[in-house]
């Protein structure tokens, strides 16, 4: 292969996609050319990285790099997320391969560098593509955990256990509807509609987890309120998790307070006390960014998703430190 083929490769990387470093390796999978940011991505120079077995440039397994290869090259070209060890450090790493000859050529970018202070439409593209990947291969474990779950001769030990596995297949597939929602650009479909029965249909989504923690959720709501004007099925997904993110907080057998009420505008507000977290002074300006506060409990993007989602359909949130203890969010939406 061409020593300069790396490089042809790197000008169709896209600028977005920076830092990003280049690697091209044999079928005995060791590096033959190395290119880029190689320090940011990978901790490591170029030279030091020229030559290495591909599982330890990138800090994997030899089995999930020989797996890498094989899709590589099966595919010709293809976009994976793995995680991946720099130095002490964990972290993701996103690739992109295609093949020339018998070598596979790759641009490599650490996820993590990527989302961190990237604008909302970078960060959407990555939530789109992560959600896609996982997506697949989480559906297949959802079925071969609901087929031994039609076993009857299943121990009580095994069902706890396969219980334990569908409680977090439904998390895992939470996560991916809130990464999907946080990459989605489409313009919402509004109509009118009671606020308190998409609350109610949000909470649907998460029963089996409240009625387990034996939480029951309580409406204070005015009659006469207005209807408001939202997307109900993008909106019903984010405010399932933040509910769910709520619900956790509290001890069991609690209860979740759910308060509407008019606002001057002929909106309608609906605000809910997080007992258990505060709004620290530091984590107030990233609060609603990606991955930016603690609060944000859902793979780090339940309340930015919440309010990208609520935004884009004329709505938002906003969040304050209660005098003895916790939070208060207030979402507006309008009529």
């Amino acid at each position: 292969m061409e020593a300069n083929a790396c490089c042809r490769y790197s000008d169709r990387v896209d600028p977005a996609l920076l830092p990003a470093c280049q690697l091209c390796w044999s079928r005995l999978r060791t590096l033959t050319s190395v290119q880029g940011a190689c320090d940011r991505v990978l901790g490591r120079s170029a030279e030091a990285l020229r030559g290495m077995p591909l599982h330890e440039a990138l800090g994997i397994s030899e089995k999930k790099a020989l797996l890498l290869d094989v899709r590589a090259r099966q595919e010709g070209a293809a976009v994976e997320f793995v995680s991946a060890v720099r130095g002490d450090e964990p972290t993701v790493l996103r690739l992109s391969f295609r093949v020339d000859g018998d070598e596979v050529t790759c641009a490599v970018m650490d996820a993590n560098a990527f989302v961190e202070g990237a604008p909302p439409l970078q960060i959407s593209r990555l939530s789109s593509s992560l959600s896609h990947e996982i997506r697949n291969p989480l559906s297949s474990v959802k079925m071969a955990v609901q087929t031994l779950a039609r076993n009857t001769s299943l121990s009580e030990r095994d069902q706890r256990r396969l219980a334990i596995a569908n409680r977090e297949i439904r998390t895992m597939e939470r996560m991916l509807g809130l990464l999907s929602e946080y990459g989605r650009d489409a313009p919402p479909h509004r109509e009118e509609v009671a606020l308190r029965a998409v609350v109610q249909d949000a909470l649907a989504l998460v029963e089996p987890e409240l009625a387990e923690r034996r939480i029951a959720v309580v409406f204070d709501e005015p009659p006469g309120l207005s209807r408001v004007r939202v997307d109900t099925h993008r909106v019903r997904l984010v405010l399932a998790q933040f509910l769910l993110n709520v619900a956790m907080g509290l001890p069991e057998a609690a209860e979740l307070r759910v308060t509407l009420s008019p606002v001057p505008d002929g909106g309608v507000a609906m605000q809910v006390a997080d007992p258990a977290a505060a709004v620290l002074e530091e984590e107030r300006a990233t609060l609603f960014e990606p991955f930016g506060s603690r609060l944000a409990r859902g793979a780090g993007l339940s309340l930015a998703a919440l309010r990208r989602v609520l935004q884009m359909q004329g709505a938002d949130v906003a969040a304050e430190s209660l005098a003895d203890k916790g939070s208060l969010f207030t979402l507006t939406f309008a009529s």
